[in-house]
């Protein structure tokens, strides 16, 4: 056996964000969005499965609260849409791509909570092609944590957090996951 195979992984986990702190990332991309656009009836957010629906929705009500104007709001599932199938097990758990509107021409704002490769950006992408062409795409993400794979980067970022390639950026909300909300970074530490 070699000295890796001897190794075991253990992580090291550090808290990054409190729910007080996502919430402000969460306004100050919507202060941006609003900022950038007169918002029009066109303006339709749509957030990657899972958490990145979640990021969306608290995008949505912020810009709501502030303008009046409540953005459609859809979900997009990038599973069966990413590169890595073939690498995989087993296949990934689909959720449903939920699009209450005609995509054809609109402005749609994409929103994820880790910008990380910029596969499952590219991914979502390819997904909400399937369903027609947009006029216009913008991406919002609530970490952006480095190490692109391909040329993709977020028009608005929450927070950036340098991280190190085999560290994981760690997203819980409450009504998702049962704990608190936070952003926690998982470092392996092999022993």
């Amino acid at each position: 056996m070699s000295h890796s195979q001897n190794q075991t992984a253990k992580v090291q986990l550090q808290s990054l964000l409190d729910a007080e702190k996502i919430a402000e990332y969460i306004e100050k991309i919507a202060d941006e969005v609003v900022a950038r656009h007169n918002l029009k009836p066109d303006l339709y957010i749509v957030g990657v499965q899972t958490r990145g629906v979640e990021v969306a929705r608290r995008i949505q009500l912020a810009i709501s609260r502030r303008t009046g104007f409540n953005p459609l709001l859809g979900s997009v599932d990038v599973s069966m849409h990413r590169d890595d199938l073939k690498q995989r097990p087993s296949l990934p758990a689909i959720h449903p791509t939920k699009l209450p509107l005609d995509i054809e021409g609109r402005f749609i704002l994409l929103v994820d909570d880790v910008l990380f490769t910029g596969r499952s950006a590219r991914a979502a992408i390819e997904a909400l092609y399937s369903f027609g062409r947009p006029g216009r795409i913008e991406f919002a993400v609530l970490v952006d944590r480095g190490h692109r794979e391909l040329p993709i980067q977020a028009d608005y970022v929450g927070i950036k957090i340098p991280t190190e390639y085999a560290d994981r950026i760690r997203v819980r909300f409450q009504n998702i996951d049962g704990v608190p909300d936070s952003v926690q970074l998982v470092r392996p530490i092999l022993t």
